[in-house]
């Protein structure tokens, strides 16, 4: 497809470096020079330095023969009007980065005024993706398939663990759990796992399963499963007020720190069933007086990633709660990743993961039947979620008389609801969806899973 990208931020690139990466024709703009030139080298695609609300600078971008444009720079009202513009030209999808919350309950009747095919607010899609990690204590990583029947979950294999040392197929056989493991981090290495391979201690594991399931799993390996809570959150921004919105009705306890005593004052009259906490979230001091070391849950959300990660890092070494970690730069992630923080969270990626779903879709109805896409081990192993089409090659014969390329593992088919593991005897039918799991790339048909 053509793809416009206005703005070349952290989410700009991003989305940058995925499209480009899946084989559409990227044409960025942004008025600095300086970050359109080094995306522009970096990733081999189109830059025009100039405002993006600028017809001539539009039609010099090709804006009227654009399938999408994606407006991503830091105002939101420059974003709106750019996508206004774009509409009026070309007749194309627009998406908008849209984040000050005074517009939160307007956004729908900002969309349908304007005619934007999307509007993504930032901090509430990683208050969200917050909220649906503390649903599962143990894990590291959830992401949905099959409108949300099925949950990809991350999580590692402690010490004294049953899994320590067993094969995966006796994993049913034993725990008597419907699981699949369809992918294994160790070390610098990744698999796709065969029915032999033996897990071990630190092992980082993938595995599928419904939302049932994957909670008796996590029952029976010991680890965490009791409902959270208590939250404790340091950094009192709008994810933080999002994320405390969506926990309260749940009935959990939220404490909110923040430096900025007008914040906090805000944060009084929006949250009353809240604890509002004025105060350094970095002193320890004030987190044991404020409950840390019986919080279920710890959620490191201020602008420093440096106090982000030594919060996190005290939190784990005081109490047992789950804690959660706003990072942005990625620039150290190989040593972020060894710190063991819980769950680490990029809000860059969680934005662009939500436009990629939303490109992902659009490509269906013009040849593609990929329907969700996560990149579950970054650049290395992908999760996608294919419709069975009438004609598919792979329709109605059993799985076991497929030749399938290798790297490659079949984790679940949603048969109108029904979510099946399948084992060797099993088909795909039309109107089904399945989840595969690769370390191959660029699969747009299901018919890429065969050799």
């Amino acid at each position: 497809m053509q793809i416009i990208i206005v703005g070349c931020g952290n989410v700009g690139e991003t989305l940058t470096e995925q499209l480009s990466g899946e084989g559409h024709n990227i044409t960025v703009i942004d008025r600095d020079r300086a970050r359109t030139e080094a995306v522009v080298n970096q990733y081999d695609v189109m830059g025009i330095v100039g405002n993006g609300t600028s017809f001539s600078v539009l039609k010099e971008a090709g804006v009227d023969q654009a399938d999408l444009l994606i407006a991503v720079t830091p105002s939101d009202e420059l974003n709106l009007l750019c996508c206004l513009i774009a509409k009026k030209a070309g007749n194309c999808h627009t998406i908008a980065r849209v984040r000050n919350p005074v517009y939160v309950k307007e956004l729908p009747y900002i969309r349908e005024e304007l005619g934007l095919s999307m509007i993504i607010n930032p901090e509430h899609a990683a208050a969200l993706e917050i909220s649906r990690l503390l649903k599962f204590p143990s894990a590291i990583e959830v992401d949905t398939f099959a409108k949300g029947r099925v949950e990809l979950l991350k999580c590692r294999v402690e010490a004294g663990s049953p899994l320590c040392g067993l094969p995966l197929t006796d994993i049913s056989a034993k725990l008597h759990c419907d699981v699949l493991v369809c992918a294994v981090e160790r070390g610098e290495k990744v698999y796709i796992p065969g029915g032999s391979f033996v897990l071990e201690e630190n092992d980082l594991i993938s595995l599928v399963a419904s939302v049932q399931y994957a909670n008796e799993f996590f029952r029976k390996v010991g680890m965490a499963t009791n409902r959270i809570r208590s939250v404790m959150i340091v950094g009192g921004g709008e994810t933080s007020f999002y994320l405390a919105k969506m926990l309260l009705p749940m009935g959990m306890e939220v404490t909110i720190i923040e430096k900025d005593k007008e914040r906090c004052n805000e944060l009084s009259e929006l949250l009353p069933k809240a604890l509002i906490i004025h105060g350094d979230g970095t002193e320890r001091n004030l987190l044991q007086e404020e409950g840390l070391l019986h919080m279920q849950a710890f959620v490191a959300w201020t602008n420093l990633d440096e106090e982000n990660v030594m919060l996190s890092l005290y939190a784990r070494h005081v109490s047992k709660a789950k804690t959660v970690t706003k990072v942005h730069r990625i620039v150290y992630d190989e040593i972020i990743d060894s710190l063991n923080l819980g769950s680490v969270m990029y809000p860059k990626y969680i934005t662009a993961e939500y436009i990629l779903q939303y490109v992902r879709a659009m490509q269906n109805s013009i040849g593609s039947n990929v329907e969700t896409l996560y990149k579950i081990i970054e650049d290395k192993v992908e999760a996608l979620e294919f419709s069975v089409g009438k004609q598919s090659p792979v329709a109605g014969v059993p799985l076991k008389d497929l030749e399938l390329k290798d790297n490659l593992l079949i984790c679940c088919i949603n048969r109108r609801g029904q979510i099946i593991t399948p084992g060797g005897q099993d088909t795909m039918e039309p109107g089904d969806t399945v989840v595969v799991v690769t370390t191959n790339t660029g699969f747009r048909d299901l018919k890429d899973i065969l050799k």
